[in-house]
């Protein structure tokens, strides 16, 4: 259940005195932590910063927009630091910021959007220039606040025509572009380990993605064969054992990310099910270690680098008032390796 947020509506509704009196400290501190938080003790910092985080409270509108005009640094905010595919994409954002006199700071959201709404905050009392964020899965009052407070932003790893500006792919275009080459090679009998499409507009928009194409074709995937779990290796390996152990199996698995994959790669290896001679499997992303499992993973290549850094210069553009497009779709390819083949014979 959402936690309740507090109203941002009224730009005055919480002023510097607010705070102050929240946090049991003087608006002189109050204004100390904002602007000069080294010459401020922990015990005073951390009692501010909770009671903005509890108030809601952005710096004056005015005093804000002067200082974020001057501001070289731009917020990031992704999903988990534990998924490679993000480290790569941070790197590369970093380095690129660099080259253009901006600094990075970075947030995680636990894909969570109430997280990545506080972040949204706390970026803002840092007065950040601008901000990224990775897909489109944001809390209405996150986005309004950003508007309110005239902070660009722009949305990654997603490819939508409703307005945002975002760089990114069409994520369901990208899964139906696996599926449809698995369908190619005779496949009909199909599996999918997805990630959790609660809160992740990445994932849901894959799990279409499957579906349609396997329509298209007149394939009916089993509810029972589409297994939403987390991004991590283990879950990758309990999900192609389940899958696996069914009477009648899935001759395809069609894995969300690259991490699963390399779970339901581990699992058959260590379970002795030879893929793909029993079974093909597909991720998504080409992490670096795909190419070097044995068998090599077959995957949905992302570029991760250009995409954020044109996300970087979508963003700049807006900061430096340019004419930028509002969509910008990166495209993706298909890389085949060891993992796919035809399906088993009977």
């Amino acid at each position: 259940m959402r936690k309740p947020l507090q109203p941002k509506n009224d730009r005055n509704a919480t002023s510097i005195f607010d705070v102050a009196r929240e946090a049991g400290v003087s608006t002189a501190s109050v204004s100390r932590v904002l602007n000069a938080p080294n010459r401020t003790k922990q015990k005073t910092r951390t009692a501010v910063q909770e009671a903005i985080k509890k108030l809601g409270y952005i710096p004056n509108g005015a005093a804000r927009a002067l200082s974020s005009r001057n501001s070289r640094v731009i917020g990031a905010i992704i999903p988990t630091i534990d998924n490679s595919i993000f480290a790569t994409g941070i790197q590369a954002l970093q380095s690129y910021l660099h080259t253009k006199g901006y600094f990075l700071l970075l947030g995680s959201s636990n894909y969570e959007p109430e997280l990545e709404y506080e972040l949204c905050q706390n970026f803002l009392v840092q007065q950040v220039a601008g901000i990224i964020m990775m897909g489109n899965t944001h809390l209405p009052e996150c986005v309004q606040m950003l508007k309110r407070e005239h902070t660009p932003f722009v949305n990654t790893g997603t490819y939508d025509t409703d307005g945002s500006f975002c760089v990114g792919f069409d994520n369901s275009k990208a899964a139906a572009l696996a599926t449809k080459y698995l369908v190619d090679l005779g496949h009909r009998e199909f599996g999918m380990i997805a990630g959790i499409a609660k809160d992740n507009d990445r994932a849901a928009q894959r799990i279409e993605g499957v579906r349609k194409e396997l329509s298209k074709h007149g394939i009916e995937m089993p509810p029972r064969r589409i297994l939403e779990r987390r991004y991590e290796i283990d879950e990758g390996g309990a999900a192609f054992r389940h899958l696996m152990s069914h009477p009648e199996p899935p001759t395809a698995i069609i894995c969300g990310n690259d991490v699963l994959g390399f779970g339901a790669i581990l699992e058959a290896n260590n379970s002795g099910i030879d893929i793909p001679r029993q079974v093909s499997v597909i991720g998504f992303d080409d992490l670096v270690l795909s190419k070097h499992l044995k068998p090599s993973l077959s995957t949905i290549q992302i570029p991760t680098e250009e995409m954020w850094c044109r996300a970087a210069d979508t963003l700049l553009a807006r900061l430096e008032r340019l004419e930028a497009p509002r969509a910008i779709e990166i495209d993706v390819s298909l890389v085949v390796r060891e993992s796919t083949g035809v399906p088993p014979s009977d």
